[in-house]
């Protein structure tokens, strides 16, 4: 087998690096033997995953050798779109939901319904349901990140007097609101004041409650869904004009700028890492995340950590949810060769070494108990993400063209958080009017 480390990368299921020029449909044959190439961003513990997996296949299939490709996210789908534009591009390559649409509708993915319409009952549902457009699947599951917990510091929680186990949150009663109250407890001045004790000073906070920030994999996506909110839906945006949305959006927010039971926007807005590391350091009660922060916290954390479930809010816990597909190139030069590694890789042998080391859980059901396995030999009990599904997930219909409007959005969210765009519903509704007519145009 081929492997081709092009550089470390940071990765997990939404964020991660990547840069390199690839050869068009890069399909090749090399003494009878016909190449593969398989495109990832991702960590280089992921791609050794792989590597494991199709060292097995070759030797069940000797005649395809497969190429794994690291290419840094920082610009990957720049690069993916110049390729298969052109033609080209490399057999296999992952995609993420919101940029999957645009490849499925101009007919650049080979679709899985038709090719393999026998695997699909053994994949993640979640993550079918995400990539099934016009009544096709346009891809092969391959990791998704479950629901979302809160870690937590078990000697920080336990100090304050905090049942973390059944918390529930409300914009419209304050009464039915535990959650608040928890975070006012947890958050604590450089005198050793709560938040929810008089003389508690905002401006000296030495140790935090909760990650609250714009982050809308971790954070928003969970409270527009728990308020039974959409952001977006048939293939535009929708969070300004509905009014779940709009109240969890600014329960949120008021965690930051008026209740300062979170860390300021300066420190947040662009440093994705900030939160996650002020919990390693014993100054965050609690974070908010997925599966894909386990590792480095349990690596990183010298404290006794837990985890527990997201708070419920009116219409439960319903988390916002990623998985990544791996997409055939419709254009492969190979697409037998291509179909027996999209094959292989839909397979519980074939990806089990992807949730074997801990690093993410696999979208192929029989592969994901060894995940659990590894985890449960660390002593955490990770099926814990997973069960947080039980309630739904959010509805987030892709948006064709997104990538358009992304550097607007991003601008604008960042002046919501950190309270300089006035009054929110008036920002957000100039945000979504903004976005949709960049994604028109």
């Amino acid at each position: 087998m081929t492997y081709r480390k092009l550089g470390r990368t940071a990765a997990l299921l939404a964020v991660t690096s990547l840069t390199f020029g690839l050869a068009a449909c890069s399909s090749s044959e090399d003494e009878g033997k016909s190449t593969v190439t398989f495109r990832i961003w991702s960590d280089d513990a992921v791609a050794s995953a792989y590597e494991e997996s199709f060292a097995a296949f070759e030797e069940q299939n000797p005649d395809i050798d497969v190429q794994v490709n690291q290419v840094p996210w920082k610009n990957y789908f720049d690069k993916l779109r110049a390729d298969l534009s052109g033609g080209g591009g490399d057999d296999i390559f992952w995609v993420n939901a919101p940029n999957f649409s645009d490849y499925a509708d101009n007919g650049s993915l080979v679709n899985i319904s038709e090719a393999l319409p026998d695997a699909v009952s053994g994949w993640e549902p979640s993550a079918v349901e995400k990539y099934t457009r016009d009544g096709s699947l346009w891809g092969v599951p391959q990791l998704i990140d479950g629901g979302k917990v809160l870690y937590y510091n078990k000697k920080l929680v336990a100090d304050a007097g905090i049942d973390l186990t059944n918390l529930t949150w409300d914009p419209s009663n304050v009464q039915a609101d535990t959650f608040l109250p928890a975070l006012k407890k947890l958050t604590v001045d450089s005198s050793g004041r709560t938040a929810d004790q008089p003389g508690f000073d905002a401006s000296a906070v030495s140790q935090y409650g909760f990650n609250a920030a714009y982050d809308f994999d971790a954070i928003l996506g969970n409270f527009i869904a728990s308020n039974g909110g959409l952001y977006q839906e048939d293939g535009k945006y929708v969070f300004a004009d509905n009014a779940n949305a709009v109240a969890a959006i600014e329960y949120v927010v008021g965690l930051v700028n008026d209740s300062h039971v979170a860390p300021s926007s300066a420190d947040t807005n662009d440093n994705s890492d900030f939160s996650r590391d002020q919990f390693l350091q014993g100054k965050l009660a609690v974070l908010e995340s997925g599966a894909y922060n386990l590792a480095s916290i349990s690596e990183g954390a010298n404290f006794d950590w837990g985890l527990a479930p997201i708070p419920a809010g009116p219409e439960g816990r319903i988390p916002l949810t990623n998985s990544i597909i791996a997409a055939g190139n419709s254009a492969s030069e190979h697409p037998e060769a291509t179909q027996k590694v999209l094959e292989w890789i839909g397979s519980g042998e074939g990806s089990k070494p992807l949730g074997a080391h801990g690093s993410l859980i696999p979208a192929v059901t029989d592969a994901q108990q060894p995940y659990f396995d590894y985890w449960q030999t660390k002593g955490v009990d990770a099926t814990l993400f997973p069960e947080g599904v039980q309630d739904g997930v959010l509805k987030n219909d892709p948006v064709p063209g997104a990538q358009a409007a992304t550097a607007d959005l991003d601008s604008a969210w960042k002046e919501i958080f950190a309270g300089r765009a006035g009054d929110i519903p008036d920002a957000l509704k100039k945000a979504q009017e903004a976005a949709n007519d960049q994604i028109s145009g």
